[in-house]
């Protein structure tokens, strides 16, 4: 048995430019991993199989429609393999949850079953899958340009402790697209080699922003609540929702800091995910 963690991917800052001519929107990003994930097991079989389980595996399908199974297709046509997923990130949270699964399944597929694929074409095979794939492949600090699929190495990233939230919902990404009015322009920050800590991080973030926090709070406004609540805790440095939300992080100064803030959040609301973790690159 083969294993891999398919970690959470966060968009610590996200500017939109224009809509292509292919639909996508241009966009500009600084994608960082956390510890937490998503986990993958697969062993050798006949054919291919997958099994959901874990806390939100009751909100993803296991059929072809899955993204593990679609990216095991596209790596090996017609070879088997006996895959599972223990699903402990939400669905359709901003945080790559599938995109992660995907690129974590190509990798340990692509070790499963001795192809010794060149990186190149991974990413070529990620790309199809879907824009966020490519950043998931690459599992560490990246910049993204084009639809997100063209990555540049970001800057070096020390552990630095952060909060997630998630509200308990689900939005659409094609909804907030739609409701963008405002717009940074697909252009990517000034940033140094490297992040020497959560204060440096947060103040390189601040000139930055999410452009589609603002629409993603107009229809889902439970994702300002969870940002407020991130903001009110001692020790935060900064909160800002990730991708097209509606999961929230927040930059702790330590992570004692971090881990209070999650204890309090959990016990505020325990209908909301909650998770205090490191992005570690």
């Amino acid at each position: 048995m083969l294993t891999a963690r398919a970690r959470a991917k966060i968009n610590l800052f996200l500017h939109v430019g224009t809509k292509r001519a292919d639909s996508y929107h241009a966009l500009a990003s600084w994608a960082a991993f956390a510890e937490i994930g998503d986990d993958l097991a697969a062993t050798p079989g006949d054919k291919l199989a997958l099994a959901v389980e874990g806390p939100f595996a009751g909100a993803l399908p296991a059929g072809s429609d899955n993204l593990v199974l679609k990216a095991a297709q596209a790596l090996g046509q017609g070879r088997g393999a006996a895959i599972r997923l223990a699903k402990h990130l939400p669905i359709a949270s901003g945080i790559g949850g599938g995109s992660a699964d995907a690129a974590a399944a190509l990798h340990l597929l692509n070790e499963l079953w001795g192809m010794n694929t060149p990186p190149a074409d991974l990413f070529h095979l990620a790309a199809e899958l879907g824009s966020d794939v490519p950043v998931c492949v690459y599992n560490r600090s990246a910049l993204m340009t084009g639809r997100g699929e063209l990555l540049a190495p970001g800057p070096e990233l020390p552990p630095l402790p952060v909060v997630l939230v998630n509200p308990g919902i689900a939005v659409s990404t094609a909804a907030v697209f739609a409701r963008l009015s405002q717009r940074s322009g697909a252009v990517l920050a000034r940033l140094p080699e490297a992040v020497s800590g959560p204060d440096h991080l947060a103040a390189m973030l601040k000139p930055t922003k999410n452009d589609l926090e603002a629409p993603a709070l107009a229809l889902a406004p439970e994702i300002g609540l969870a940002l407020d609540a991130l903001r009110d805790q001692p020790g935060i440095l900064m909160a800002r929702m990730s991708g097209s939300g509606a999961t929230c992080f927040a930059l702790a100064a330590d992570d004692a800091a971090a881990s209070a803030a999650a204890l309090t959040l959990k016990r505020m609301r325990p209908d909301w995910w909650v998770a205090a973790t490191r992005l570690d690159c």
